[in-house]
């Protein structure tokens, strides 16, 4: 295994923790409709929280199980600014979205 797989699977598991921290992890997910949203982020049926644990994690620990290409460019910090502008204490989970960033961008 490439060692990008086992840094962006740390990550993953960084990002999985600061979202459980934070008491954004929801232990039901929505309902089907709202996963198949054909907008960028589900942005129109779920929060950014809620793609992130339910669409990006899975799609990209299946990815990472399966040594596929990952994706070279992500940009999702910008999103999480744009999100969490409001709510103070996501500086951590923005850090970590950087950092997932950038390795992708690394390839």
């Amino acid at each position: 295994m490439q060692a990008i797989y086992s840094e962006v699977a740390d990550q993953l598991l960084i990002l999985e923790a600061e979202l459980r921290r934070m008491e954004l992890w929801q232990s039901e997910p929505p309902p089907a409709e709202a996963l198949a949203s054909s907008e960028p982020f589900c942005v129109d049926t779920l929060t950014l929280p809620q793609w992130l644990q339910f669409i990006f994690l899975p799609r990209m620990r299946v990815m990472i199980e399966q040594e596929m290409p990952l994706p070279r460019e992500c940009s999702i910090a910008p999103i999480a600014e744009e999100f969490f502008k409001t709510r103070s204490g996501a500086e951590e989970l923005i850090v970590i979205l950087e950092q997932i960033d950038q390795r992708l961008r690394l390839g």
